[in-house]
């Protein structure tokens, strides 16, 4: 007898659908995608407990005839490919032509659909695979689907979903990855005759994300600027340096329109980010990228999810790029706020015993920074213009006598019905400056004024991101310090490994790691940098290896170094307590508003942090 026989046609179904169809969710997901490929403008989705219960989408799309929608019940039926050469060029979110027979094999059916100017619709009811009934219907053009009962003919799959409320998160999810990679369509989203959300169609992208995640984020949020080449085109929002989550929930890509996960796009975020991500979060971002379909495989995953590039190293650099040159036009404006002009007050109003104003430049050249020590991992940094005490008690007070403070002055740009008054001495305002420093609180955060309103630095932190610059900058020019080992050792590695080391021995050399070939899949290494410390340096190497292959061809020789400087500028820089004299203040602001990345440490903390005038009127009640 024979072993083989071929499966019925309503078993290779259920088959298919648990690829296809995990959770209500991934039905809400198939669904929209398909009302999308046929150019809805607005979808509508109601779901009942969770989904498991009922599931309805309506869209206004194109609609079908009666011949076509009996096809799309029938196994591998689609619109959006023809041929084997159309797979590798896929420009629509669905093409297997898998889901509506998966979808209604395991559920009761109901598909309704109408051409626009049709004189009726079509209408199908299908049992657990099985078509019931054809008739004429009058519903609106478009196409209206919808699922109850899910998994009922499959008591073992039912089982295994989740309690009402999780699933909902789930469907709500997929709602809102579609809605954002597509803010040119309205939703409606019902959750068991709630509404949660009715999107208009949107005009912007910025608008949807305001709509679904609050003007909270939105306002955090920097633009990318168009950045396309000949093969690939990037846009989007990145989330500011310091915005950040623990999670990837709101890290979203999408590819041509697709909402995708590729650890190479999430590598690639990082590195962009690089020093201004905290360790263990990961960034907020609405990243869209457009490129030629035909040079990424989008049906390497069940679910579509996941991707594949042609040439993931050419992905990689241009998402790098686009997140660096996000950050810069950041850092451009962040730096426009402290040279525009400080908030004016008048001559005779000291405030905090302070009061210089300074500019957004360093006023003279910068010392030089004496030389890295290598054998002693000793960096000597840059203390000219702090001297600090060497413990960390509170420093003496100065000896010249220090005058009452004034009472305060109510800076002019907070009171809006004055603002544009002159003094009632006769005096003019002073010309401004780029800000004015106020004073220090608890020892620790430098208090300054801007035309925007109040700014708290820490200078522990900005003083941390000098000196990592400095030092950076010097082992550049000067190139990476390394130390020869008093006995080579031997790096045994895979053919895939071999190959990519000698690919890169180049850029390996200049990072400081002496290495050349010494037999098949072997390398002979004689030197390492001297800010790498392991027992086992071969091990070491691996690692290092492993993390490079993730890196940007453009990253720096001195990335392997980075986290040891930053490791040791922390136990350099000034301290919460330290005592910085008014001079040192000015100079300390002067320094860091020069660095590239001046509104974090290397650790990815804020430096500094801005107050305007409106969130205090609001905190004083000055303004609703």
């Amino acid at each position: 007898m024979s072993r083989i026989a071929l499966l019925s046609e309503q078993v290779a179904s259920q088959v298919a659908a648990g690829e296809v169809v995990e959770r209500p969710a991934s039905v809400v997901k198939e669904l929209v995608e398909n009302s999308i490929d046929a150019r809805a403008r607005k979808i509508e989705v109601l779901i009942r407990r969770g989904g498991i219960s009922s599931i309805r989408v309506a869209d206004d799309g194109s609609g079908m005839d009666r011949d076509d929608a009996l096809l799309c019940l029938e196994r591998h039926a689609t619109s959006k490919i023809r041929t084997g050469a159309d797979l590798a060029a896929i420009h629509t979110l669905g093409f297997r032509g898998e889901a509506l027979p998966s979808i209604a094999s395991v559920s009761r059916f109901r598909l309704a659909t109408r051409e626009h100017g049709a004189l009726a619709g079509t209408e199908v009811l299908v049992q657990g695979g099985k078509i019931e009934s054809v008739k004429d219907c009058g519903d609106a053009p478009g196409t209206q689907i919808e699922a109850r009962s899910l998994f009922y003919n499959l008591p073992a799959r039912r089982k295994f979903l989740r309690t009402e409320n999780t699933e909902s998160s789930h469907v709500e999810h997929q709602m809102h990855l579609q809605a954002i990679g597509h803010p040119e369509i309205g939703f409606v989203f019902v959750n068991d005759e709630r509404i949660v959300y009715q999107l208009p169609p949107a005009s912007h992208l910025r608008e949807r994300i305001r709509d679904l995640c609050g003007p909270a984020l939105a306002a955090e949020l920097l633009e990318v600027p168009d950045l396309a080449s000949e093969h690939i085109r990037i846009r989007g929002f990145l989330g500011k340096a310091g915005v950040s989550r623990s999670s990837r929930a709101q890290q979203l890509i999408f590819l041509n329109g697709r909402a995708v996960e590729n650890s190479t796009l999430n590598f690639a975020l990082r590195e962009g980010y690089h020093t201004a991500l905290m360790k263990g979060q990961h960034p907020v971002t609405f990243l869209f990228i457009d490129m030629d379909p035909a040079a990424v495989d989008v049906n390497v995953h069940p679910a579509k999810r996941e991707v594949r590039f042609r040439n993931s190293a050419e992905v990689r650099d241009a998402v790098v790029e686009a997140t660096r040159r996000t950050l810069e036009t950041d850092r451009a404006s962040w730096s426009a706020v402290f040279r525009t002009g400080g908030a004016a007050a008048t001559k005779d109003s000291p405030v905090s015993g302070f009061g210089s104003e300074v500019s957004g430049s360093p006023t003279e050249p910068l010392p030089e920074t004496p030389a890295l020590i290598p054998p002693s991992e000793q960096f000597a940094l840059r203390r000219d213009w702090a001297a600090l005490p060497t413990t960390q008690a509170e420093p003496k007070p100065p000896t010249t006598p220090v005058p009452a403070l004034a009472p305060p002055s109510i800076p002019e740009a907070v009171q809006p019905e004055t603002r544009n008054q002159k003094p009632e001495t006769g005096e003019s305002l002073p010309p401004t400056s780029d800000f004015k420093i106020l004073g220090v609180l608890g020892k620790l955060y430098v208090l300054m004024e801007n035309s925007s309103g109040l700014v708290l630095v820490d200078q522990h932190a900005a003083h941390e991101r000098i000196l990592f610059e400095e030092m950076l900058a010097r082992m550049e020019a000067q190139g990476v310090p390394t130390q020869r080992l008093l006995l080579p050792l031997t790096l045994q590695v895979s053919p895939r490994d071999a190959d990519w080391i000698t690919q890169h021995l180049d850029v390996l050399n200049r990072a400081g790691i002496g290495l050349e070939p010494f037999g098949a899949g072997t390398f002979k290494i004689d030197s390492l940098p001297t800010f790498l410390r392991g027992s086992e340096p071969a091990q070491l190497l691996r690692e290092i290896i492993d993390d490079l292959r993730e890196t940007s061809s453009q990253t720096t020789k001195l990335r392997l170094g980075e986290h040891m400087i930053a490791k040791t500028v922390c136990r350099h820089a000034v301290k919460a307590n330290d005592f910085l004299r008014e001079p040192e203040l000015v100079r300390l602001i002067q320094d860091l508003l020069a660095c590239d990345l001046p509104y974090c440490c290397p650790h990815g903390r804020p430096t500094m942090i801005q107050m305007s005038y409106g969130e205090l009127e609001k905190k004083f009640g000055r303004k609703a």
